[in-house]
């Protein structure tokens, strides 16, 4: 008798069911890039693919803070609102002056983080569910930034941080992007690979079985929350780069923004899987959607009727082809 051979493994619908979540929302971006080239080919150029960069960038990093506090199956409200007031403390304490940069940027990101140790005080220690917590804090930072700016803009960006959104290495790319690009391979080791990140998971999943497992719920709730709200201020300071200066509400359009993009990216809303790889994806889509929007001259109430319809239907879209793998790049 020959030898035996070993049948090949033909569980193929099986493999491909687990690679269309993590592939289509690329797919997508690739989709909507190649239609706004067609109907706008200046997006071709250095100059506009930096400004898609630049917006990228602000949005992924706010979207880097939302992602995690979805992990556990919570919310953040708060982050339009913590954008604005980092944009507005950055620009007052900057003052345009690069030597005022630093304390600026440090200020800025204690004011962020502060308010995510409250959000996760508030949610872990008082029972306060996620969205009330956080609607609250959003409703007293944007009060806050009313007494801060007195109403209207204030303070200057440091010519530095105008660069750092603003030049473009090879004609294209910001040097925020080449930082925030660190950050997010930082984040996905640590989701992937650290003991954190299986506690991020882990709590997402069911409190308590983590509880049994002794994971500490309130510590990795609170941290998270930190986190968000560093994030959120960290992106109010590249929107001060990226406009100059402040203006109230700079930071409104974030928080829905922030929430689609990591939804596109294939997490669960309800905690326990999703990935930063395919929150970039996320953040992308809804970047380039917004410009192809724009381009072709829609009105901005139509602008905004269209940009929900899509955000729907490609949500409707990532359900059906099974997005929620336990662990999206």
């Amino acid at each position: 008798m020959g030898e035996l051979q070993t049948l090949p493994d033909v569980r193929v619908p099986g493999m491909w069911r687990q690679r269309v979540p993590q592939v289509l929302p690329w797919a997508m971006v690739v989709v909507i890039y190649v239609a706004t080239i067609v109907v706008a080919p200046g997006y071709l150029q250095g100059s506009r693919i930096s400004y898609l960069l630049q917006s990228v960038t602000i949005l992924g990093l706010v979207s880097m803070g939302q992602l995690f506090v979805i992990l556990i199956g919570g919310i953040d409200l708060s982050v339009s609102t913590v954008m604005t007031l980092g944009n507005m403390v950055s620009a007052v304490v900057c003052a345009g002056s690069n030597m005022r940069l630093l304390p600026a940027v440090l200020i800025s990101l204690a004011v962020g983080a502060l308010v995510g140790l409250i959000n996760g005080l508030v949610i872990r220690k008082l029972g306060v569910p996620d969205m009330v917590a956080t609607l609250a804090t959003m409703t007293i930072v944007l009060g806050a930034g009313y007494l801060f700016s007195l109403g209207r803009g204030q303070g200057a960006a440091a010519p530095a941080l105008v660069s750092l959104v603003k030049y473009r290495i090879a004609d294209f790319l910001p040097p925020a992007t080449l930082v925030w690009i660190v950050l997010a391979v930082i984040v996905i080791l640590v989701l992937r690979g650290t003991t954190f990140g299986r506690h991020v998971y882990a709590v997402g999943l069911s409190r308590g079985a983590s509880h049994a497992a002794g994971v500490p719920i309130t510590r990795t709730v609170v941290l998270l929350y930190v986190i968000s709200g560093v994030c959120a201020s960290g992106a109010g300071v590249l929107l001060t780069g990226y406009n100059g200066a402040s203006f109230l509400g700079s930071g409104a359009n974030y928080q829905l923004q922030s929430i689609a993009a990591v939804v596109l990216g294939g997490a669960n809303l309800f905690g326990g899987s999703g990935g930063y790889g395919n929150t970039i994806a996320g953040a992308a889509m809804i970047t380039l959607l917004l410009a192809l929007l724009t381009v072709i001259n829609i009105a901005p109430a139509g602008q905004n009727i269209l940009y929900g319809a899509v955000i729907l239907v490609m949500l409707v879209l990532f359900r059906f082809t099974g997005n929620r793998s336990a662990d999206v790049a």
